[in-house]
């Protein structure tokens, strides 16, 4: 079986979205310049919309004329600048912002039954006691079941302003009488350190999946923990991460940084240069770490991992990220819609730009990307960007190349066991949390009393249950189980870190996986010779 592109990677929808970006508002003086433009061309178009709007023989819509006019010309610009219609704008900045006001539940829509998959930590279910499994009946005195409730007029129903009130009727399964529960609506957190934990005794992990407004909060909120717990050193994941807000990713890296080393500087059009430094206040300033990344760790992950790397800290691990050196700000329309411009490049300590080319235009870049993805079994890295004139030194002497992204100090190819087509659907489609999802729900008593540690070290999948998955798979996509079952291995691992993530949380999910990860292999290879040392 061969997927089609839009199966993998899904990863591009997100670089076209919102972790893409890294930039800040735009500034009032901005704003003043249009007002007192008297350009020609800006002058030449308003009339052409008055003339459609008003002489035009037949009704034109002249908003989506505009729109598709400024999709166009950023598209022609560069990859990464990009127009948000308003009726997206809101999510896409409630994701930045790293939390949103509701209830807080992650749920289906199961058999006409909003059924609640896990209450999110921290959030106002969470400390209700809202349980796995619950089925959502009520909201004040709105019935919220049956095939007239979308999932987004669930959402819509729930959210609300914060610390408004809603008394919500729960169907829990061994109970006989319906339960009430009274939510008062606050901020839930949407984590971007999505796993934390200690690898062995003294190297702690952090994975970080893009860089949002409370990234470093959370950060430092982890590595403390890790560090109570004895952590010395530090293996930062910034795999598949798309990146974020600039001066999140120069708070991580100061984190690693000795007071007054360079982190990064940019540079716009009149090629005015803003440099930025590392403080006194790192915590692992003389630890080992090992930074993770690959071929979808862009922008502000990037900027972490060269501003490392060009300060000879630590070990780059992985593949070639993928090559954004593009600075955007975000500039409002005054219709509620917003575009992300591109005002400045930013390079690496060492003077490296790592933007990959766009010169052949928007689809031949992503073409690239797509071909990059294609070949990561293999060492891909092309000639051309080791020329001499993409060639810096750090000041230790290490050789490091600019030109297209951040070429690791370790190469790690592409699992092609763990990692193919199938794998990277069945990650990307959500069958395996579904599947998962149905199995518990018929089956929840026998895992509640179930541990983390018990689940780590007991629990496995039974041939039942892979038969199960299987059959439900095969016939969903039309394959034969045979066809199947030589991932059977990768398919088992990834079963259990779905269980893990239902019954236990990310954090959970990503230590079953970790045992499989050549990454962290290679990474705790390494440990073993410092500590040998």
């Amino acid at each position: 079986m061969s997927l089609n592109r839009k199966h993998l990677p899904f990863f591009i929808a997100v670089l076209l979205g919102i972790g893409i970006y890294i930039g800040s508002k735009l500034s009032t003086n901005t704003s003043n310049h249009f007002a007192n433009s008297k350009n020609v061309s800006k002058q030449k178009f308003s009339r052409l919309i008055d003339y459609l709007e008003y002489e035009y023989v037949d009704p034109v819509d002249t908003d989506s004329i505009v729109e598709g006019f400024i999709d166009t010309v950023l598209q022609n610009l560069d990859p990464h600048s990009s127009y948000i219609p308003k009726q997206d704008l809101a999510s896409v900045k409630e994701n930045m912002k790293g939390d949103f006001i509701g209830i807080g539940v992650s749920f289906y829509n199961y058999k006409d039954s909003i059924t609640v998959i896990r209450a999110i930590e921290g959030g106002p279910s969470f400390r209700a006691g809202i349980l796995p499994g619950d089925r959502i009946l009520m909201a004040d005195d709105d019935t919220i079941y049956g095939q007239n409730w979308s999932d987004t007029r669930v959402i819509e129903r729930l959210r609300g302003k914060k610390n408004s009130k809603v008394q919500l009727t729960i169907k829990r399964t061994g109970v006989d009488s319906l339960l009430d529960f009274e939510i008062i609506r606050s901020e839930v957190p949407i984590k971007s350190v999505v796993a934390s934990y200690m690898i062995n005794p003294t190297l702690g992990y952090v994975k970080i999946n893009r860089f949002a407004e409370s990234t470093f909060l959370e950060f430092e909120k982890s590595i403390e923990n890790l560090l109570s717990e004895g952590a010395s050193n530090l293996v930062l994941d910034l795999r598949d991460n798309p990146g974020g807000f600039l001066q999140i990713a120069e708070q991580i890296a100061d984190e690693f940084l000795e007071d007054g080393a360079l982190i990064l500087f940019t540079k716009n059009k009149t090629n005015e240069i803003e440099k930025s430094f590392a403080t006194a206040k790192g915590r692992f300033e003389k630890a080992e770490v090992y930074v993770l990344i690959n071929e979808n760790s862009a922008s502000a992950s990037e900027i972490v991992a060269g501003a490392l790397q060009d300060n000879d800290k630590g070990i780059i691990i992985g593949r070639r990220s993928f090559g954004k050196g593009l600075v955007q700000q975000e500039m409002d329309l005054g219709d509620g819609s917003a575009i992300r411009l591109t005002t400045s490049r930013y390079y690496t300590p060492t003077g490296r730009s790592i933007q990959r080319s766009y010169d052949k235009g928007s689809e031949a870049y992503y073409d690239d990307y797509y071909q990059r993805l294609e070949h990561r079994a293999v060492d891909t890295l092309q000639s051309d960007l080791l020329a001499d004139s993409l060639k810096f030194t750090t000041p230790k002497g290490k050789i490091v190349y600019g030109g297209g992204g951040i070429i690791p100090d370790i190469y790690v190819p592409y699992d092609a066991n763990f990692n193919n087509d199938i794998i990277e659907f069945l990650k990307a489609s959500g069958v395996l949390d579904f599947f998962v999802f149905e199995y518990l729900d018929s089956k929840r008593a026998k895992y509640t009393s179930l541990s983390e540690t018990e689940f780590l070290t007991t629990f496995e999948i039974s041939e039942a249950i892979y038969q199960k998955f299987v059959s439900n798979f095969s016939d969903r996509i039309n394959m034969k189980n045979e066809e199947i079952n030589p991932y059977k291995n990768a398919i088992e691992i990834l079963l259990k870190s779905a269980f893990a993530k239902q019954l236990f949380g990310d954090n959970t999910a990503a230590k079953v996986l970790s045992t499989f990860d050549p990454m962290l292999q290679k990474t705790n290879d390494l440990e073993a010779v410092v500590i040998s040392n």
